[in-house]
């Protein structure tokens, strides 16, 4: 998700703030949210200015002021209570953009299949001295459209890939002054 003060009109690096999330479950239908914040100073990005925020209440994730409100603007908070405590997949009416939703839900069913199976599943990690590296930001880059999809299908993979590389030789958080 990008930042909402992200508009994706100009190009730049990543500048922070970063949030690392926890969402642990603690039982079929409830889960205990944990939330870090690393801010980093070199954009004026302050742990004063990160407080004056209102995002610091995870931005539409609660409830509108009223049942005809959240009907007349539903939020994130809408659609996920109205998927039911346990989501029924077959009442779903999947679109285009739930690609990554179905790509996420064949990772898992193809992981559960596996330990059935007595196997590991894709990217389990059992070194326990391993630190497991993770990645998100809000980098934007100009790409000009070249009019064929496949052809900026393959130029934004190959984009994704170069950032991604860039990333893991030098991490935004510690290449920048971090604050707890």
């Amino acid at each position: 998700m990008a930042p909402i003060w992200e508009t994706g009109h100009q190009e730049h690096a990543f500048s922070g703030p970063m949030l690392s999330r926890y969402v642990v479950p603690q039982d079929d239908t409830n889960t205990m949210f944990i939330e870090l914040r690393h801010v980093s100073e070199t954009e004026g990005v302050t742990p004063a200015w990160w407080a004056d925020r209102t995002i610091m209440v995870p931005g539409g994730q609660l409830p509108a002021d009223s049942y005809e409100a959240g009907q007349r603007q539903p939020g994130d908070y809408e659609a996920q209570v109205s998927q039911r405590p346990i989501a029924i997949h077959g009442l779903e009416h999947i679109g285009a953009t739930d690609r990554g939703v179905m790509m996420f839900r064949n990772q898992t069913r193809r992981g559960i299949r596996a330990v059935q199976a007595g196997r590991d599943p894709a990217g389990l990690c059992r070194d326990a001295g391993m630190v497991i590296p993770t990645y998100c930001n809000d980098t934007v880059t100009r790409m000009a459209p070249d009019g064929d999809p496949a052809t900026d299908r393959r130029l934004m993979r190959e984009t994704g890939r170069r950032l991604a590389e860039s990333y893991l030789k030098a991490p935004p958080l510690l290449t920048s002054t971090a604050i707890g």
